[in-house]
């Protein structure tokens, strides 16, 4: 079993470890700042009943993590028994996948990387996922449309985490039960151009539906009294557990 539980807790220890191993091999590498692994404490909150069991979730099928930065939590993963590919694009990664590979030949590692650019026409690494990890990847897409589509084809599920806005950037019009989805300027959100669609919550379902998904578990975390596409005090995300109907 992969219980969501001990994962959580579990993964505090692993980061520690790939913290020292981080410092070994330079510390002063651009390596990505923020914690990936803190993920499972949402995920925690997130999963029920057996799909509380990565393991189940997976069905001995290999994992995949999409913009998985210096690849944590595959590295976690594949300590704890599962096949899993690293997904992502150098000019968009932290350190151009750089801290990736450093990891994976230090670690002596099976973690296949593959490096891909989502907003181009592409091809999935392999034709049958059983889980594949998209958190927090969903809002830097130029057309999520036909990437959830995509993934959809080749995953069974997915567990998805991106920044939703109950308000519009006026911070005045309430789009919360509208299916639409903000488009930011390329300097509105921490003046980062990879920053493109911000979904309200039945924006999101709606995406989700239309590609080919259902929806099993799915919660809000942050400001969810009145988040906005922009600020930071307006940050609101979505985590889901989401199920392909191509399967």
């Amino acid at each position: 079993m992969l219980n969501i539980t001990d994962l959580k807790d579990e993964s505090t220890a692993f980061k520690k470890k790939l913290d020292a191993v981080k410092r070994e091999i330079d510390p002063v590498f651009p390596w990505y700042p923020w914690g990936t692994l803190s993920n499972f404490i949402h995920l925690n909150g997130l999963l029920r009943g057996e799909a509380r069991d990565l393991q189940k979730l997976a069905r001995g099928l290999p994992a995949a993590d999409v913009g998985a930065a210096d690849g944590d939590l595959s590295f976690y993963l594949e300590e704890k028994g599962l096949i899993c590919d690293i997904v992502d694009y150098g000019p968009t990664n932290n350190n151009g996948l750089r801290g990736a590979r450093m990891l994976k030949d230090r670690l002596a590692s099976n973690v296949d990387i593959f490096e891909m650019n989502l907003d181009q026409a592409f091809g999935w690494p392999r034709k049958h996922y059983g889980l594949v990890f998209f958190l927090g990847i969903l809002y830097h897409l130029k057309n999520p449309f036909f990437v959830l589509e995509s993934l959809a084809k080749v995953s069974e599920y997915a567990l998805i985490s991106t920044r939703i806005a109950r308000f519009a950037a006026d911070k005045k019009t309430n789009i919360d039960a509208i299916p639409v989805a903000y488009l930011l300027h390329a300097s509105e959100a921490n003046n980062d151009a990879t920053n493109y669609w911000i979904f309200s919550d039945s924006g999101l379902r709606r995406i989700l539906d239309r590609s080919g998904w259902n929806v099993v578990d799915f919660m809000r975390v942050g400001n969810k009294t009145n988040s906005d596409p922009a600020s930071n005090e307006g940050d609101e995300r979505a985590f889901a557990l989401i199920k392909s109907r191509y399967f």
